[in-house]
Parts: C-alpha cells; structure tokens; sequence
C-alpha cells in the first residue's frame, strides 16, 4: 500500500533520516518501515500505524512519549494544529485580514491570564513536562518542515502560509471550550422584557423548576442587545476563509451570484442568541456503562458517542500512548496531550455534557468623568486595561486595549448610557483548559482512583462514567460549578457587589452513583440530577427523548452482546414519533393525498431510516407542528429571540391542548394536527416533487451530510472535490440515539464512537470519520468515511501481537547522537 504523505520527502528531519529500505507483510498487506533521527529525543521510540491510521506510540520514558505524542500528531494533522494554534493566540487576523480581527480581540479578550506552572501542574502532578514534551515534538515536526517545504499539506501552499511555533500557553487555551450559559442570559433577558417572568417561565422546561426569573430590582432588561456579545461570539465563531485568502488566483472559487450562496453556513458573529443556541442543541452525547450481570461476557460493557460538528479532519484523534506508567488508548483533541475518551488495562471512561451554568453576565455603572472605572460596593473601582497589538493582513497592526473589570474581560460598554457588561466565566480559573485533565484520568487504577481524578476536571463539565475489569461501573459528573446564594444564574445581574459567587462546589460533591442496583447507568445531556439534590447547577438540559430510549433498552432485562451496542449506538428510533403520530388516530384530513399521508404514518414504524419515506413526512409535520404551536403561545414580538423550544413541551401541549387553542382545545388541536400535515405535504412536493417514490429520507435534496473542508469556499470546484466529501444519505434526527439534525445537511452527531470490551481489551470497538489524518494525500484522510456511514466499526487492538498484526506503518524515532 503507498503511503503518500509519510513517504514525502523526510530525508532530513532537524538532523538525519534513514531509510532501512525494508517492508515486511502481514495478514492486511505490506508493512513499510523508516528510521528517523529527531532532536529532543532521550531514547528510542517505535510507532505502529495500523491500517486504520491510529499510532500506537512505545516509548521508554514519559517525555519522550509525549514529544513522539506531538511530533506524530502533527505529521498528521498539521494545518488543524496551525489553525487551533492561531485561534488560541488570536493571530487569524494575520492571515485573513480585518474579516478576522473581531474574532482575535474576542481570543485575547478570553484568555486566561493565569500563572503557567500552576495551571499545568493542575492536570497532572507531571503537567508541566508533559505539555512542555508535546509542544516541543509538535515543533520539532514543524521544524522539519521549515527545511523541507514540500512535506507542508496543500493547505499551506494554497494560502501561501507557514506553520508557527507552539507554546504551552496554545495547549491550555479555552477556546474550544463547551461553556455556559451567558448567551442564554441575554436571549432570556429579551424574552423576559417583552413578555414578562411568567410568560416566558411558562413555556420554558426549566429543571428543576424553582426559577422564577424575576430580574433584579433596578436592572433595566431593555439594555440587554445582542451586541454585548458579538466578542464573545466571535471569538467561538467558525473560521471563514474566502477566495481572496488563496495565493493563486487560478485555484480560487468563483464568485457566487447573490441569491445562490455556495454554503448555508452562517458567521457565528452575526446571528441572534437563539441562533448561538440553535448551535448548542447539536452538541450532544450518549455514554452508557452496563455490568457483566446484563453481558453474555459476563464483563462490563462501556459505550460513547460524543456529538459534534461534523468536520474535515475529524475533532477527534485516535493514539496510543505506551510507556512506564501508561498504557492508554483512545481518542481525543489532537492538539491535547493524553486521552480524553478511552481505557487503559484496568477500566475505560467517556463523557457527555453535564449543563453546569458556568457563566454569568454582569452589568455596570461606569463613571460619567471617567469611563474606566466602575461601581462597586458603593466605590469607583479602576478596570484593568491590557493593551496588545494585533498583526493584520494588507494593513497596518491594530492596536487594542482589552478591558477587565474584578469578576471579569468586559464584554462591551455603552459610553452613552454609562454602562458596561462583563463576563464572570468559572473556565478563566486556574485549570479550566477543556479536557486536559485526564491525564490524571489516563493512569487511574479502579474506581476511587478515577473519582479523585475527576476532581481536578473542570472544563466541560460532564457526565463522567468509568467501568473497570473487576465489574465496577460509575458515574460522576465533574466541572467547576459556581455557588449563588442569592440568585439563579438565568439573567444578567449587577456588577456592584450585590451578586458575587460564594466559591466553587467541590466536584465530589456534584452527583454520582457507584454499581447501581439496575447494573447499568446511561447519560444523554438530560436532567439527571437527583431528586432532593442540595446545589443549584443549572436548568438548561437537552431534550429527554434520546435518554428515555437508552433506558428502555437497557433496562429491557435482556443480556446484551457487542453487536447489541452497535445497533443501539445507531438507533433511529424516533420517541416523539412514538408519542405524537397516535394523535393522528381518528382523524380525517382534507385531501386524499393528506390522508394517505396520515394513514402512512399510523402504520409506520417510527424508525428515522435514510431510506424511509414516512421520515420525510414525519419529519416535515414535526416542523410544521413545532412552528404553528409555538406560533399560538409565544407572541410575535419575541419570536425572533424566544431562546429555547422544547419539543418535549410542545409534545405535552399537543397532548393536553389547553386554552391556547381556542375555546373548544382538543378540537383544535386536531385541527391543527391536519393542517400541519397539509403543510407538511406542500413543503415536500415543493421541495422534491409530487412522485412520492422520490420522498426518500436520506438524499441530497432533504437529509444528508456533506462535509466540508474549511477551503471548500475558497478553492476552484476541482480542488473542492478532492476536500470535501459527500453528500451522502443520513437517517436520523435531534432525537434519535444516533443523533444526526433536523436540517438538511447533517452538520453535527457522533464523528467518533467507541465501545470497550472488558473482557478482551482487543476486542473493542471504535469509528472516527472522515479518517486519522487530517492531508487530503494521505489514504487516511477519508478511508473511515463510508465505514461509519454503513454503522461500521474497526478493532481497537491493544496488545502488541494484535497490533503488529494490523501494521501498516512501522516508524523507529531515534535521539540524535
């Protein structure tokens, strides 16, 4: 097999490469082999890439394990680590242009200006030499390539840049953070103003349900715009390269005409706060732990799948870690040492979001001589002003000057009316680097050993859920969680003293469960806080519909095998479906082809296939049905800005319609039912056709995925197709275990998956597409994509025999001498 990109050119690499010329075979075809001397190196390294491009990494001592951790990362995913390193240190501008600076003053504006050995000694009591051993192999790649120009991926050449060097201060940044909840505040703070605390608690699925979400007493909600957080929202904008970012002006896109846009995406920066929670919808997980009572093993079982953006290369990145003291395979941010999802010998662990509101908005009274200071606790108190200078693209550096106040960066000041908003965020504290923790997690022994490294987990915050070899499963949540006493989080608040967090819960505090009496726990982002819980954490949870079914798999009483958990990872079983197509029963639409369309779903299945039709229909009216409810009881003025519809709540009220209806509720409910299927119906022909043949689920023209790489809008058509892939069919929805989206471009779900076999470690399970590397040469780039669009899986080898057995690659890293 030609392996294009690790057979470039790397005849010299820092110092010497040698070539053993030698190939060998095994049972999957050739195995080629190469030597290279490294600088930074204290002993040997050997690297096995399997056929499924994962690199299992031998090394003989941990800094030398974690520089061959970083220069094999970046062999792979180089133009990825270029763009997370610019991100973090707010240096897009300097390729992109002004289009990017907003998006560097929110980089810079965010970061956390903490002491550096402190923050790296929080992950692991080895912190320090483990980040500063990554950076230094990512380096050492990159300065391979600074030799050796024509290894650079072709993204680099198009945009005619070079790679930077890497700093421990890229590895701890928070930009890729999950956080919240400061954009819910202000879409709430809207809602709240036009409609009053009730209304808008009315039609919210708070849990648990004390809020009230009466504003402060003197805080005027008409001044909470959107704008405040347009930093904030660039700064976790998506990147945006154009055509005019490409050097050759014969490889760039053609301009699009006007009312045809080549993407549907839309710039983060610009879109209102129930858009920015539009995007939080799609980010969720399933992770589910089951004992060897419910296995025909006998062992445990543990199954994730995070859900994600959907992206070219993937988040995600498969490596194994092996040297004295680690043993550790799975996946995780490759711009991050360690693994965040995975198992070593004794136990494996993964996560989903826990809603911990980590977040708050507070609001100033600025001094009318002096706009630098503030009011706080009767006083005019001083912010704190950095200035940083930003290089810009074809112009001249820009110069800024960030502002802080005590609780936090300011957000934005309004100089006419005298007020300033700032962020208080819990992830600026020491420790708050998403995912580095587990490390810690990554040598834990059993059980006690993986709760106390949950405690050093602070960012996101998570379901963390851990089974081990001696048929142990467990459940913690972690992150940092702030204590309020005298308010909930929801709205904005005063900067002036009134509302000040009273320290941090401690994590092993926050929920958990050890061996539960049903043998086996699932999470699926949902409210799962126990009843009677002491501590207020959050009340914003996703949907429970993708739980519920979890649960009435697994607690079904059957014994489950692998091939069980496959299914249930790419269920497509819809429980709204199950819930609202009943409603239909006695019904009689208008028109015969609405009534065959409500007879089709009575007798459907419920399954979200790509290949059903009933989906199609199904799908539409849940649309149509979720627009013409919320359309009776949120009022037009906050439509555009109402932060959350719960599906879960409009199913509640379709089933016990109340006054909202009209003075007779269930027969306009069913009137309404109908209609939407009329609705439905149109929305269909319109979009493909009256032949109902062509309704097809999964299709270019409805539910599909097509990823694009972050040039796709920047390249010629022929460089785009050797980018991007699809479109492909996708079943599924928001509220399916196999979660796709209710769009038409399937731009979120579960990229990477694993399931670990505790009996046999080499029989574990794993996906992660489009593929390991992240160069459009190599045959890594997207050789997992149609795997994982059939629901197929690779081995997760762990032994050395089994390893070798899948060799592809074998790469010997020598010190230099």
């Amino acid at each position: 097999m030609k392996i294009k990109y690790f057979y470039m050119p790397m005849i010299i690499l820092v110092v010497v490469f040698i070539s053993s010329g030698l190939a060998s075979s095994n049972q999957y075809g050739e195995i080629q082999r190469e030597s290279l001397r490294i600088k930074g190196l204290t002993s040997p390294v050997e690297i096995i890439k399997d056929r499924w491009g994962i690199s299992h990494i031998y090394a003989q001592n941990q800094k030398d394990l974690f520089f061959a951790q970083g220069f094999n990362v970046a062999r792979d995913r180089l133009f990825q680590l270029e763009i997370w390193r610019r991100q973090a240190t707010g240096t897009l501008a300097e390729i992109l242009g002004p289009k990017a600076l907003k998006k560097d003053i929110g980089a810079r504006l965010l970061k956390a200006r903490v002491d550096m050995k402190e923050e790296m000694s929080h992950y692991h009591p080895d912190g320090e030499e483990i980040i500063t051993s990554f950076v230094r192999g990512i380096n050492s790649y990159i300065d391979h390539t600074r030799g050796n120009p024509a290894v650079l991926p072709i993204e680099f050449q198009l945009l005619s840049i070079t790679p930077g060097h890497w700093t421990p201060e890229v590895v701890v940044s928070r930009h890729n953070g999950l956080f919240r909840n400061v954009r819910y505040e202000v879409a709430l703070a809207q809602a709240v103003n036009l409609i009053g605390s009730q209304k808008v608690r009315s039609l919210l699925n708070l849990q648990p349900r004390h809020p009230d979400l009466v504003p402060t007493e003197g805080l005027d909600l008409s001044l909470i715009k959107r704008n405040i957080l347009e930093t904030y929202f660039a700064s976790r904008s998506r990147v945006e390269f154009g055509p005019e970012d490409i050097k050759d002006s014969s490889l760039r896109a053609k301009p699009s005409p006007p009312s045809q846009p080549r993407s549907p995406s839309i710039p983060l920066a610009v879109v209102s706060p129930f858009e920015h929670f539009a995007q939080d919808v799609y980010q969720g997980s399933n992770n589910w732990i089951i004992k060897g009572g419910l296995t025909f093993s006998g062992s445990p079982i543990l199954a994730n799948d995070p859900h994600r953006s959907q992206q070219i290369p993937s988040l995600r990145y498969w490596v194994h870690l092996n040297a004295p003291g680690w043993n550790v395979i799975g996946g995780g941010e490759p711009c991050l040492p360690g693994i965040s999802i995975g198992h070593n010998e004794y136990g494996a662990w993964g996560l989903t979001i826990f809603a911990i509101d980590q977040e708050d908005l507070y609001v100033y009274e600025t001094n009318l001589l002096n706009p630098l200071q503030y009011r706080y606790q009767g006083n005019w108190e001083e912010m704190k002003v950095i200035q940083e200078t930003i290089p810009v693209k074809g112009e001249a550096p820009v110069t800024v000057d960030l502002k802080f106040t005590r609780h936090g960066p300011v957000l934005y000041e309004d100089k006419e009316l005298h007020k300033a908003y700032a962020l208080r965020a819990a992830w600026l504290e020491v420790g708050g680097a998403p995912y580095l923790a587990s490390l810690r997690m990554d040598q834990a022994k059993n059980w006690e050993e993986f709760r106390e490294a949950c405690t050093f987990s602070h960012t996101p915050s998570e379901n963390m859920v851990w089974a081990d070899v001696n048929n142990n499963i467990g459940w913690q949540a972690v992150g940092i969680t702030p204590l309020r006493e005298n308010w909930d989080g929801l709205l904005p608040v005063p900067g002036d003293g009134s509302y000040e967090w009273q320290g941090y819960l401690p994590i092993k505090d926050l929920p958990h469960s050890f061996n539960p009496p049903e043998g086996f726990f699932a999470t699926a982002n949902q409210y799962n806080v126990p009843d009677g819980y002491p501590h207020s954490v959050g009340f914003i949870w996703t949907e429970p519909f993708r739980f519920s079914r979890l649960q009435e798999v697994l607690g079904s009483g059957r014994k489950f095998t692998m091939t069980d958990m496959m299914e249930l990872q790419h269920d497509f079983l819809s429980l709204p479906a199950r819930t609202l197509i009943p409603l239909l029963k006695g019904l009689t639409a208008n028109t015969e082809k609405v009534e065959k369309a409500r007879q089709t779903l009575l007798s459907w299945n419920c399954v979200m296939d790509a290949d059903s039709i009933e989906a199609t229909i199904y799908q539409r009216w849940q649309r149509r049905l979720s627009r013409n409810v919320w359309d009776l009881y949120i009022p037009e003025e906050v439509r555009e800005i109402f932060p959350i519809r719960s599906l879960k709540k409009m199913v509640d009220l379709l089933c016990a319609p109340d006054g909202a209806f009209g003075p007779n509720p269930t027969d306009a409910r069913d009137v309404l039912l109908t209609q939407s299927l009329e609705e439905a119906i149109q929305d269909i022909e319109e979009r493909l056709g009256p032949d109902k043949t062509q309704w097809r689920y999964g299709q270019e023209k409805f539910h599909h995925i097509k990823i694009q790489h972050l040039l796709s809008e920047a390249v010629n058509e022929g460089i785009r197709a050797t980018l991007d892939l699809g479109p492909e069919p996708r079943g599924g929805n928001n509220n399916t275990v196999n979660k796709t989206s209710s769009g038409f471009n399937q731009s979120s779900g579960a990229s990477f998956r694993i399931i670990a076999n505790l009996e046999d470690w080499d029989n574990s399970l794993g996906t992660n597409s489009p593929g390991q590397s992240g160069n459009p040469d190599s045959t890594h780039y997207s050789d997992l994509f149609r795997m994982w669009l059939k629901g197929k899986y690779f081995p997760i080898f762990f032994s050395k025999d089994k390893i070798q057995s899948a060799a592809e690659l074998i790469t010997n890293l020598e010190p230099e001498i």
